[in-house]
């Protein structure tokens, strides 16, 4: 069976799917299971997995039983601000070590901080944490991430929530081949058609969040994202035909035709 593997654990799934954004936490477990996705993310700094005993919590409405969580530090500028909540999320989901390192550069673009985000990870895998992270698509950064030990390595595809696809699949491409860690797009993925490319190219898994939660139908669009990255990912491992420029290649046999 062809699995995606993180830190060991083996899943079916490989679209990774955000809990942001949405209206409330009904359609967040609605969209979840139309995306068939087995990890989600969540900001800790933004959602309530138990901060605050007064108010609904995610974890009554995706059960850590049913789903592995991804706490992230969306909304962290400093190396410093990311480990603490890390380390937050680690007491408040009892031990638990898999998370996603992002740490922003500026809230305009929210593009990745990359010297904060390296330090950040030094610090964290020496904490023992198993660390996906966010980053640019600089295949340099991305190499570096992977000796620091990370188990994951997310680079954006685009600007974090504008949709835009993926800008520069030449620089996924050299990651891709270049780094033996799982190379998941996060970030500007925007239809369906997106996340396909970016498994064509060999990516092993694809996270979103705006892309679902953004969709004027969000539960439909969250199926579609489903269907779209099994697609990719059989065209990948079945291997495309190669381009021919300038060159044609009759698809029915030219021998054996009637009248010849």
């Amino acid at each position: 069976m062809d699995t995606l593997v993180i830190a060991g654990r083996s899943y079916a799934s490989r679209l990774l799917v955000g809990t942001g954004k949405y209206q409330d936490f009904a359609q967040t477990r609605a969209a979840i299971d139309a995306s068939g996705a087995e990890i989600v993310t969540v900001a800790i700094r933004r959602t309530n997995i138990g901060q605050d005993p007064n108010q609904p919590s995610l974890l009554d409405a995706l059960p850590p039983s049913q789903f592995t969580y991804l706490p992230n530090t969306a909304g962290c500028y400093t190396a410093d601000d990311a480990i603490r909540t890390l380390r937050l999320a680690r007491e408040l989901l009892d031990g638990h070590d898999l998370v996603k390192l992002e740490v922003l550069g500026d809230p305009q673009s929210l593009y990745p901080n990359v010297v904060e985000t390296l330090k950040a990870a030094e610090v964290l895998v020496k904490d023992g944490f198993k660390v996906m992270v966010y980053t640019s698509d600089d295949p340099i950064i991305a190499r570096q991430l992977e000796d620091i030990g990370c188990v994951a390595v997310m680079p954006l595809a685009s600007l974090i929530g504008s949709g835009m696809g993926i800008l520069n699949p030449w620089n996924l491409q050299i990651i891709i081949d270049r780094l033996t860690v799982p190379v998941i797009v996060d970030a500007g993925v925007g239809t369906a058609s997106d996340a396909a490319i970016a498994m064509e190219l060999g990516c092993a898994a694809v996270l979103m969040n705006t892309a679902i939660s953004g969709a004027k139908n969000p539960i439909l669009m969250a199926s579609a994202m489903k269907k779209a990255v099994e697609a990719g990912r059989e065209a990948y491992l079945a291997g495309r035909m190669a381009k021919k420029a300038y060159q044609a290649s009759p698809s029915s046999p030219t021998t054996g035709i009637i009248g010849t």
